[in-house]
């Protein structure tokens, strides 16, 4: 169980990222009120919570009614992963969500006095429950069918979106804190251990769909 849970944790950090959060939301709100940051940051969190837990729950289903097996899943999903992996660890996905920070900040400069709802677009999708945790979060709960092993891969995901929760409402003092050594040097790291992760999935897949294991 600590192990699901261990490993649930690193994929969901690395997938959702919430080392990148605050610096984001930083420049995302700048021209925003106090009390509109709050309330963007807790709406983001709880509709990407929602739209996880609904494929958490559905996944399985979805990919019944358009006829993809489990183990063709668990292939394009650890290819996917493992993608995002390799942009972490040359900065590629950093790089893309800092054009995103800066492109809705730009829009934000122009119109001043009105307050802009970030919260489903871009936080909430894709910032936070973004293809590689949507399709890590039906992984898990494909490979693991168990009420107290769904909790650990809960907890996980719970976990990494609190962390979210708190980058975004201490995104000023984190990112002055943090700085820019600290969260490339934890990006490349959880990086490689996604990269592990994601080519366990492609191996489990194939040796289940052609019988080896």
């Amino acid at each position: 169980m600590l192990s699901l849970l261990l490993a649930s944790f690193v994929t969901f950090f690395v997938a959702i990222d919430p080392v990148a959060m605050a610096p984001m939301f930083t420049t995302m709100t700048a021209r925003m009120t106090p009390e509109w940051r709050r309330k963007m940051a807790i709406k983001a969190v709880t509709i990407a919570t929602g739209i996880l837990m609904a494929f958490a729950f559905g996944g399985a289903w979805l990919l019944e009614q358009i006829h993809v097996s489990i183990d063709a899943f668990r292939i394009a999903g650890g290819i996917l992963l493992f993608l995002i992996a390799v942009d972490m660890l040359f900065e590629k996905r950093s790089e893309r969500r800092d054009e995103r920070a800066e492109k809705v900040a730009a829009e934000q400069a122009k119109h001043p006095e009105h307050q802009d709802d970030i919260s489903v677009f871009p936080l909430a999708i894709p910032l936070i429950a973004g293809p590689g945790a949507i399709a890590s979060i039906m992984l898990f709960f494909a490979e693991h069918e168990g009420l107290a092993e769904r909790g650990m891969v809960l907890l996980g995901v719970g976990a990494n979106l609190a962390l979210c929760l708190i980058a975004f409402l201490m995104s000023g003092p984190l990112s002055k804190i943090m700085g820019p050594t600290v969260g490339s040097m934890l990006t490349r790291v959880f990086g490689i251990l996604l990269a592990a992760l994601a080519a366990q999935f492609v191996v489990d897949g194939i040796k289940n769909a052609f019988g080896l294991g």
